[in-house]
């Protein structure tokens, strides 16, 4: 018998259907990657399972970085499995091919990405050839079992979705053609001078930065303005109450040069102190006569969440960043079924929900949730469910709908998952309760004195009926409570009033605000409402930048390549981000800078979903824009990008000079600030990472600087530096230098320490003597030679900079103190390469400073005590300078429970060393790891490393003839070594 296989996007969905078929297709029997009945084998992916990559032959693999290879445009992409979900990929595959199975279901999310991801799948799964199966197309937007039903009763047909099938493939690769290409262009013309400057762009992520950035150029070019508000206090037989004086007269400016009217400009404002005092003094003491206009108004609730409504409003109210949001939003579908699918950009739900909703409801009034379930209670026993278009529209979902509550009470919630979950209940609830009802009264009090007229403007709002506002703790107010001034003191119809007081209030104008991560992604999702162009903006209606799904990772991705920076709930953009911005626009590339490439791309899209537009000619004009972008970058050919440059406030170390800032470099310019000045200068971005304005001000003030992270080794490596400022004997001049902390000098000239300005962090835990900074390091005191102690006793030491973590003094006391610093979360992983977060403490039986992990907030998987013991404690490893980077050694776990399954032999093993290096380490085969010891431990017993610079080392009669030259470095040696192993 055939079957027919069901691809959904996500297992949840997966279930949803099986349980939907089931009264039609009969039992399905469970597998662990599937669902089979006598019909159907159901399945489904996890997201993303293949991504697209450029074939074999036209991969660069070196010099990709070169202008040389550029641009990058193959004629097809090959695909290559997401490294995650790779099992989830097989078990899908192995179905495909299947020989009973004799057609497919696209069961994929009803939108251009669900299309993808089964494109993708099905080209995969069929190799060098087509699969060769009939497809068909299950389009939901609902997800009740009847709406399942409807849904295989109406399938639609390949031909009907190869529009969208063509759209979804061009946005995937004309995002890998724009990306790939711009980053390795930007970098190459970053990397001209030498060393290695990573210049990520992307279609969404630069324009993301622009809005940054240019919000940041507005602060920093604005200039303060005074004005003046005039405030008084009008006494009434009933009492006082406020009012501000106003111009009734005032109409809205004319636009300026640029085309924009005067913001600043206001109906409340006076822009000169005299005139402003004069109207405070005529109206002082005056009577005045009130109008008064009173009528009641409605405030309804805020609709349901949408991922992104979502993410702003936990940051504005919890500090949750867009990334964590939508962490415990996942966890909160995914591990506790608590709420429905987060990635979603709707906020409107089904119109064959509403039995799904109301069910919901009663869930929620017999929860546990003491301080919610009275609402819903109320809900069900009112009847709010009811069929409106403002909840229940199908026209307003998407592949998805709004986020709300399922039917599974949650329990073992952590307490941010709590937080957010009220979060969302709190919003579901409310949009299914009456409006709040307000009593609004805008008086007017007018002082005549001298044939003029001045009006003051008083405004009361009082809350009658808090309708859904009760769920968030409001109730209404009483008429005698004048909190805040919402309540205004009743005036008499033909009442006169007295001006108690009169007064002009002297303000400044304020720049605009920077981005939080709330406003960001609000601009983030509204971009499309600042294109000029109708047709262009039109195509990306509420699209935006990304989607909801991705616009956390675009902020976060900012953050990781050193564009933006989190500080409290600012985002604030980098030099590097600033120097980006004029690299673009010194190029003329600037179309990568704004929102209208994205909405050029969604109206050329959208063409193609109707059939309007070939997919052939879309792809062209993206590959001829590459071109444009690579070609602007290779031929640029002044010496400098013009920009907004600063000068810097420090003189020149070495002739006093003022030293300015261009595109690459701030150099020496002379005394009068034109000249070529005496040729100090020094690069804006040493090692990749670019200086900011306050750090090179340090930095030529105190000489050095530091210890600072985000520098990148040639090899890409990170690491973390102090650099100097230092006199060069040889050029005569200053330059600058990456410091390490070479702290070994002491002990190995037997060199005199004196602590004796240096402070005590505490108590050294091996001898108790007193613990000091030194060099690179906080080491005891008798572990160097000092004038109390010639001969070291002791050997504890632990690094001011450790896998990348800056490690303050502050941490090293309380570790001292009480065993173990604070939480730190800036380790960097140097096998992954990510970043970790741990305690430094203590560890006496180790006799070192280890890592300890905080416990997971999730228990434990069955059979996982074990490795999680062997985890609790790993040796802290001092963070290696540049040139070491790709040396470090793997940091190794401290067994503390069950021994592990001892491990394969390298492959590496039985290697043969040539005559020339046996008779150094000897003829017996071994691993070229061994034969690096060995040879190690050779030139340790021979004292053959430079007595000057402790990474060169010199040849002796043996060493000659496998180093081939008298002197290498250590970094030379592995590779050398290699030479002579077969």
């Amino acid at each position: 018998m055939t079957k027919t296989l069901v691809i959904a996007e996500k297992p949840s969905v997966a279930q949803d259907i099986v349980r939907a078929l089931t009264p039609t297709a009969g039992k399905f029997e469970k597998f662990d990657e599937y669902f089979e009945s006598e019909k159907y084998v159901v399945t489904s992916a996890v997201g993303h399972l293949v991504e697209i990559q450029a074939p074999e032959e036209f991969d660069v693999k070196r010099g990709k970085w070169s202008f040389a290879h550029l641009p990058v445009i193959p004629p097809y992409f090959d695909l290559k499995p997401v490294d995650k979900t790779k099992t989830r990929l097989n078990a899908v595959v192995k179905q495909a091919k299947r020989k009973d199975v004799t057609d497919i279901i696209n069961a994929c999310d009803a939108g251009r990405e669900g299309e993808l991801i089964f494109r993708l799948i099905e080209q995969y799964a069929g190799g060098t050839k087509p699969l060769a199966k009939p497809v068909r197309r299950l389009w939901l937007q609902s997800m009740t079992p009847q709406a399942i039903r409807d849904g295989f009763g109406a399938l639609r047909s390949e031909a009907q979705m190869q529009g969208l099938a063509d759209a979804a493939r061009s946005r995937s690769e004309a995002d890998w053609l724009v990306g790939i290409n711009g980053t390795r262009a930007m970098t190459a013309f970053n990397s001209r001078d030498g060393g290695f400057f990573l210049t990520t762009v992307g279609r969404v992520q630069t324009p993301t930065l622009s809005v940054v950035v240019e919000r940041e150029e507005k602060i920093r070019k604005f200039v303060s303005r005074d004005y003046w508000e005039i405030h008084g206090s009008f006494e009434a037989a009933a009492g006082a109450y406020p009012g501000k004086w106003f111009n009734p007269d005032w109409k809205k400016p004319p636009p300026g040069p640029d085309g924009q009217p005067d913001a600043e400009q206001r109906a409340d404002r006076v822009w000169n102190a005299a005139e402003a005092q004069a109207i405070a003094s005529a109206a002082r003491g005056k009577p005045a006569t009130v109008t008064e206009e009173s009528k009641p108004t409605t405030q309804a609730s805020p609709a349901l969440f949408d991922l992104t409504s979502l993410q702003r409003e936990a940051n504005s109210r919890f500090g949750f960043s867009a990334k964590t949001t939508l962490a415990l939003a996942q966890s909160l579908y995914e591990r506790h079924k608590a709420l429905t699918y987060p990635r979603t950009d709707s906020r409107a739900l089904p119109e064959d929900y509403l039995p799904v909703v109301k069910e919901t409801m009663g869930m929620l009034a017999n929860s546990g949730m003491k301080h919610l379930a009275p609402f819903a209670q109320q809900a069900v026993d009112g009847n709010y469910v009811k069929p409106t278009k403002r909840v229940f529209d199908n026209a307003k979902v998407s592949d998805h709908f709004a986020i709300i509550p399922t039917l599974q009470a949650p329990s073992g919630l952590s307490e941010a998952e709590q937080r957010l979950y009220d979060f969302v209940v709190r919003r579901f609830l409310s949009v299914f309760f009456p409006s709040a009802e307000y009593q609004v009264t805008t008086r007017i009090s007018t002082v005549a004195t001298e044939g003029k007229k001045y009006a003051f403007r008083s405004d009361g709002k009082v809350l009658v009926k808090p309708g859904w506002l009760a769920i968030y703790g409001k109730e209404a107010v009483s008429d005698d409570d004048e909190k805040d001034g919402k309540n205004l003191v009743l005036v008499k119809p033909g009442e006169q009033v007295h001006t108690a007081s009169a007064d002009a209030k002297a303000l400044k104008t304020r720049p605009p605000a920077r981005y939080s991560e709330a406003t960001l992604l609000g601009a983030m999702e509204g971009a499309g409402k600042t294109i000029d162009d109708d047709e262009l903006r039109e195509a990306m209606q509420e699209k935006g930048l990304g989607t909801p799904a991705t616009r956390a990772s675009i902020i976060e991705g900012l953050i990781a390549e050193k564009y933006l920076l989190r500080e409290g709930r600012e985002m604030l953009p980098t030099a590097k981000a600033f120097q980006l911005m004029t690299l673009l626009r010194g190029l003329d590339v600037e179309e990568l800078c704004h929102a209208e490439l994205t909405g050029e791309w969604e109206y050329k899209l959208a063409q193609m979903e109707r059939g309007q537009l070939s997919r052939a000619s879309f792809m062209a004009e993206i590959a001829g824009m590459t071109e444009r972008m690579v070609k602007k970058a290779k031929e640029y050919d002044r010496d400098t990008i013009p920009g907004d440059y600063i000068t810097l406030q420090t003189p020149c170390p070495n002739c006093g000079g003022i030293v300015k800032e261009n595109y690459r470099r701030y150099t020496c310019t002379g005394a009068d600030g034109h000249s070529d000045g005496c040729g100090f200068s020094f690069g804006k971005s040493p090692a990749g990472r670019t200086f900011e304005q306050a750090e090179v001000e340090q930095f030529m003030r105190d000489r050095k600087i530091g210890p600072l992270d985000g520098f990148r080794s040639k090899a890409g490596w990170p690491f973390t530096a102090e650099m100097v400022i230092k006199f060069d004997e040889e050029t005569k001049n200053y330059k600058l230098e990456f410091d390490f902390g070479d702290d070994k000098k002491a002990e190995e000239t037997g060199e005199l320490v004196d602590f004796g300005e240096s402070p005590s962090l505490g108590n050294c835990p091996k001898c108790g003597s007193p613990v000091h900074e030194y060099g690179a390091n906080y080491v005891c005191e008798k572990t160097v030679p000092t004038l109390a102690h010639p001969t070291p006793s002791c050997d504890f030491k632990s690094g001011k900079v450790i896998l990348q973590q800056p490690v303050e003094a502050a941490q090293m006391t309380k570790l001292l103190a009480t065993g173990k610093t604070d939480l730190l979360d800036k380790f960097v992983s140097m096998r992954t390469r990510r970043n970790f977060k741990a305690f430094l403490a203590w560890d006496a039986e180790a006799g070192k400073v280890n890592f300890e992990f905080a416990p997971s907030k999730f228990p434990p998987r069955p059979g996982a005590a074990a490795k999680a013991a062997a985890k609790k404690a790993v040796p802290a490893k001092k963070a290696a300078p540049a040139k070491k980077a790709t040396a470090v050694k793997k940091v190794a776990v401290k067994k503390t429970a069950a021994a592990k399954t001892p491990r394969k032999p390298s492959t590496g093993a039985g290697l043969t060393p040539s005559p020339e290096l046996a008779a150094v380490v000897g003829a017996e085969a071994a691993s070229r790891p061994q034969m690096v010891k060995r040879m190690w431990d050779y030139i340790k017993a021979n004292n053959l490393q430079d007595a000057t610079n402790k990474r060169n080392i010199n040849a002796d009669a043996l060493l000659t003839p496998v180093f081939g030259k008298p002197q290498v470095t250590m970094f030379e040696l592995t590779g050398l070594i290699g030479k002579h192993l077969s």
